[in-house]
């Protein structure tokens, strides 16, 4: 079995790693395999193409209050994120991209972020987004704000994602604490 890799840790400026809180950096770096749970509220917008979009993309159906329960799987050349919400569930894989930043593939989206630490916090700035391998325009990649840090002494999410023409595709913000790690 391939040993497994820190991502976010070797993607992220190496002064900034540090300043992250305590379950950020157990979240983002311990173990091949980490288990955690939480809770999530989920919104987004209900018309037709939202829905058949969050359906194509794997991501979360809304919801208040959910169960979420989430597997990080980590190898050398990637991690597999399982995300398990009560009404859906939501596969990822993250990489790191030989531009320096972080490849997120859902279905036939890649999204490109850099991250930053924001306080003790980790920032994913988007900058671009391919379909099928191919760059999307700017215009039509929309806004996908992403943060991960503290609070209340867990580790919390918040992500947000709007499209032209779409409107808030999804967001959703919560807390996971670890279960297990391997």
């Amino acid at each position: 079995m391939p040993s497994s890799t820190a991502l976010f840790r070797t993607l992220l400026p190496a002064a900034d790693w540090p300043r992250l809180g305590a379950a950020v950096q157990h979240m983002h770096a311990e173990g091949r395999i980490v288990q955690a749970s939480g809770k999530a509220d989920v919104t987004g917008a209900s018309h037709l193409a939202a829905r058949l979009l969050r359906r194509v993309l794997t991501l979360p159906e809304p919801g208040a209050g959910q169960a979420i329960t989430v597997t990080i799987e980590r190898n050398v050349a990637h991690e597999r994120w399982s995300r398990r919400f009560r009404r859906s569930s939501m596969c990822s894989m993250l990489r790191a991209g030989t531009d320096g930043q972080l490849h997120e593939r859902l279905g036939p989206v890649t999204l490109c972020f850099t991250l930053h630490c924001d306080d003790d916090a980790i920032k994913w700035q988007l900058q671009g987004v391919r379909l099928l391998g191919l760059p999307l325009p700017r215009a039509l990649c929309g806004t996908v704000l992403s943060r991960s840090g503290m609070r209340g002494g867990r580790y919390a999410f918040d992500i947000d994602v709007r499209l032209p023409l779409v409107g808030r595709l999804v967001a959703y913000c919560g807390w996971l604490e670890i279960d297990h790690v391997a």
